[in-house]
């Protein structure tokens, strides 16, 4: 299958690249900069040059593949304007990426976050949430598996708060560069949050599946860890930065602070039932022991 993915040189999309041209796909890379079109040639994909504000060059990458997978997202957590922005220009891209598969019955994998189940572990069944501060990215995705009825085989691969590879990513990733700026390995309230986790290489492996085997209007949860406690991540982030580990103020992680106060773990069973997906890779706890000083 020749498959165009959007976010191809990040963290989990080069992952996933390399686990699509491993089982015998064929990669076409949107690719905003030169340098990203150099990563994707190095890695055997063909970069397509244009980012997500390119609606014409999306409709061009949908009309050369068989398949597509969604990955990118401006990553913007400054403010609650930039994290706004990010979240408009991502929901333009996935209704033109929408509209371009409608009728075609190719499938779309588009990415989205595990959801939050007030007191008790989040499931594939749960709604994403369509309120707060990414609420419009849950609004995009649910509309993306909306095209299941116009002849779309739309799922969404949801991601847990941190995807992790060599102790970098995610949430945890942000807990550790804020420790580095402040001089504190810093958790929210008590710390006893939980929050789930993958490593970068079997979320690959579960976008694959996706791609190849699930139903149209279904989600899955790329979840190995159901919950650590944020607390214990930072007591290892602290360790290994030689750093004090501590409560602060939920103000210390900007438009996040609400989200990074909330306890959200989530399940994968459904997942590993129907997907036959397993994950092989390190523990969250453990591949933060790779945290350089």
């Amino acid at each position: 299958m020749r498959v165009f993915v959007t976010g191809g040189t990040g963290l989990i999309g080069s992952a996933v690249v390399a686990e699509l041209l491993g089982n015998g796909h064929t990669v076409l890379a949107l690719a905003r900069s030169d340098a990203s079109a150099l990563v994707a040639e190095a890695a055997s994909a063909e970069p397509l040059r244009g980012g997500l504000a390119d609606l014409d060059i999306l409709r061009a990458g949908v009309a050369q593949a068989d398949g597509v997978i969604h990955l990118a997202f401006a990553n913007d957590f400054s403010s609650p304007d930039a994290l706004a922005k990010a979240v408009a220009e991502e929901s333009a891209a996935l209704a033109t990426l929408g509209e371009e598969l409608v009728g075609s019955d190719r499938p779309f994998v588009t990415v989205s976050g595990t959801p939050y189940a007030p007191g008790r572990v989040s499931t594939e069944a749960d709604p994403l949430p369509t309120d707060g501060p990414v609420g419009g990215r849950g609004r995009a995705v649910t509309a993306v598996l909306g095209l299941a009825s116009r002849g779309v085989r739309s799922t969404a691969v949801r991601m847990p708060r941190t995807v992790h590879n060599e102790g970098t990513g995610g949430f945890a990733g942000l807990l550790t560069g804020i420790a580095r700026q402040t001089g504190v390995s810093g958790y929210p309230d008590d710390g006893a949050q939980r929050w789930p986790a993958v490593h970068a290489l079997d979320a690959a492996v579960l976008f694959r599946l996706a791609l190849e085997q699930a139903p149209a209007g279904t989600s899955w949860h790329a979840v190995a860890d159901e919950g650590d406690k944020v607390r214990d991540i930072a007591a290892v982030i602290g360790r290994r930065l030689g750093l004090p580990v501590e409560s602060v103020p939920s103000e210390t992680y900007g438009p996040l602070g609400p989200i990074f106060a909330t306890d959200q773990p989530s399940s994968s069973t459904r997942t590993r039932q129907a997907l036959g997906w397993e994950p092989k890779h390190p523990r969250l706890l453990e591949d933060l022991e790779n945290i350089q000083p």
